[in-house]
C-alpha cells in the first residue's frame, strides 16, 4: 500500500488537474461570451447605420443654396449614388462580398441617400424645379 504522503501527493495532482480543467472551461466560456457580445454589438451598429440615413446630414446644409446650385448638387449626388451602387453590386458577387459592402460602401451610400433626401426637401421648400427644364433668369423683370 501507499503511504499517506504518497496518497496526499496523488490527491494534490488530481486536484490540480481538475482545477486547471475548470480554469480552462471558465476561460473558454469567457472567450465565447466576448465573441457573442462582439457579434451582437456589430449587428446592432450595422442596423443603426441603415436606418439613420437622413440623420447623418445636417438639415440646414443646403439652406443657402440657390435653385441652380441645388440642381447641380443633385446631379453630383445621383452620379455618386450610381457609382456606389455599382461598386456594391460588384463587391456582392465575390466571396464575402456582403461583408465588404457593409464595411466599406454601405455607410457612404446611406449618407449619400440621406443627403439627397435633405436636398430634395430643401428644394421643395424653396419651390425649385430640380427635374426638367428650369426657367430661370439672371435678369430682373422691369
Amino acid at each position: 500500500m501507499t503511504t499517506s504522503s504518497e496518497a496526499r501527493a496523488i490527491l494534490r495532482y488530481y486536484h490540480a488537474e481538475r482545477m486547471s480543467d475548470r480554469l480552462r472551461g471558465k476561460r473558454l466560456r469567457a472567450a465565447m461570451a466576448r465573441a457573442l457580445l462582439t457579434m451582437v454589438l456589430t449587428g446592432a451598429a450595422a442596423g443603426c447605420s441603415t436606418s439613420l440615413d437622413t440623420y447623418l446630414v445636417d438639415p440646414a446644409r443646403y439652406s443657402a443654396y440657390h435653385c441652380k446650385q441645388l440642381a447641380d448638387r443633385l446631379k453630383e449626388l445621383q452620379t455618386r449614388e450610381t457609382d456606389l451602387r455599382n461598386l456594391m453590386d460588384k463587391a456582392s458577387e465575390g466571396a464575402g462580398g456582403t461583408v465588404i459592402v457593409g464595411m466599406s460602401y454601405r455607410a457612404d451610400y446611406e449618407k449619400n441617400v440621406g443627403e439627397e433626401k435633405v436636398l430634395r426637401r430643401t428644394a421643395a421648400d424653396k419651390k425649385c424645379a430640380l427635374e426638367g427644364p428650369a426657367f430661370e433668369s439672371d435678369q430682373v423683370i422691369r
